[in-house]
């Protein structure tokens, strides 16, 4: 990333969810390490795709960097500022800077609200009166994200999905934010509409320079959004790239596990590309792995792999700013079994 400073930077971040047991008095017996030491920066205008399978903690990334969850350990800085564990009011100048978009649509919007009220309320709540007033500024976020402004008195059931989607849009840039994090904004949307969302998003981030954070499990939304990837398993990075050299060159053995998957449209002499499948669910994190969490599902997997847990670096081979957590790191020449002869039973 060229900047000297970046927009967004995480070091570090953890999250434990403390697991409460015993009677009469409950007390702490374990904890679920759903985000367990991460590092990476985000850049002014940059859009950051977060990847992985259901449950490796990229939602509760999102909420930690907005905030909305109070970090285990680790540091969230923005613009150069700790906002880790920043009270209310030390907060209350960043709050307008960073926005969320929700996953589910329906459920994100309040339904006793009117559309008008629902995207002003930011505004309201942060003192902010544009020129023109409040409605005339709703009026022109409607007309942003592709809504008829007449709409301003509308209530969301009135709405589709998709359009409902937009309101969140809308609502998110009431405040001219200056990172958005879209929590898989398009997961619970029509194929049909899908496109439609991700292009207003793109066009948002293109004409008024806003960085994104865009956790989702499509892959192929992803690289169409997104500048550089980041690749989540079970609480960790596990690679991070440039898009074209993440897609093109992956060297982590999960992240050519899931680009397998992706369906692709091939010519008649070219031959489709091998499905990697892997055996064995993810497994808890409750009780991860030792060393490396994906070990237990991975061809490769040897003894140094259970022993020790593999940094994040850039590893021979890679570009600048490719980086591997991975003992093993795969090459163009390798040639990933279709399937895994381990057991992960075993391997654990």
């Amino acid at each position: 990333m060229s900047n000297a400073q970046p927009l967004l930077d995480v070091s570090g971040l953890t999250k434990h969810f403390p697991i409460k047991g015993g009677f009469p008095i409950k007390r702490t017996i374990g904890a679920v390490q759903a985000v367990d030491g991460l590092d990476f920066q985000v850049g002014e205008g940059e859009a950051l795709g977060l990847v992985g399978e259901s449950g490796c903690g990229k939602s509760t990334t999102g909420r930690l960097i907005t905030r909305l969850l109070e970090p285990t350990s680790g540091t969230i800085s923005y613009r150069g500022k700790d906002i880790t564990h920043a009270g209310r009011k030390e907060l209350a100048p960043v709050r307008s800077e960073i926005q969320m978009i929700f996953q589910d649509p329906y459920a994100s919007l309040n339904p006793r609200q009117t559309v008008g009220k629902i995207i002003s309320g930011p505004m309201e709540i942060n003192g902010i009166n544009p020129e023109g007033g409040r409605e005339k500024r709703v009026r022109e976020l409607l007309e942003i994200v592709g809504l008829n402004p007449e709409h301003y008195n509308r209530f969301p059931h009135e709405f589709s999905g998709g359009q409902r989607q937009r309101i969140g849009v809308a609502r998110a840039l009431a405040l001219e934010p200056k990172l958005i994090v879209a929590d898989e904004p398009v997961s619970a949307l029509d194929v049909s509409i899908q496109a439609q969302v991700v292009n207003l998003l793109q066009k948002v981030q293109r004409e008024l320079g806003i960085a994104f954070v865009f956790i989702a499990h499509d892959l192929a939304v992803v690289r169409h959004f997104s500048q550089r990837v980041a690749v989540m398993y079970l609480g960790k990075i596990v690679e991070i790239a440039d898009r074209d050299d993440l897609y093109g060159n992956p060297r982590h053995p999960y992240t050519r596990a899931l680009l397998s998957a992706v369906p692709e449209a091939s010519a008649d002499d070219k031959p489709a590309r091998e499905r990697i499948r892997l055996t064995g669910d993810v497994p808890s994190p409750i009780n991860p792995p030792s060393g490396c969490r994906f070990r237990t599902r991975c061809w490769k997997a040897t003894e140094k792999c259970a022993s020790e847990a593999p940094p994040l670096v850039q590893v021979e081979g890679n570009k600048p700013g490719h980086l591997t957590a991975c003992h093993y790191p795969e090459t163009e020449a390798t040639v990933p079994a279709p399937r895994l002869a381990k057991d992960p039973e075993a391997a654990a």
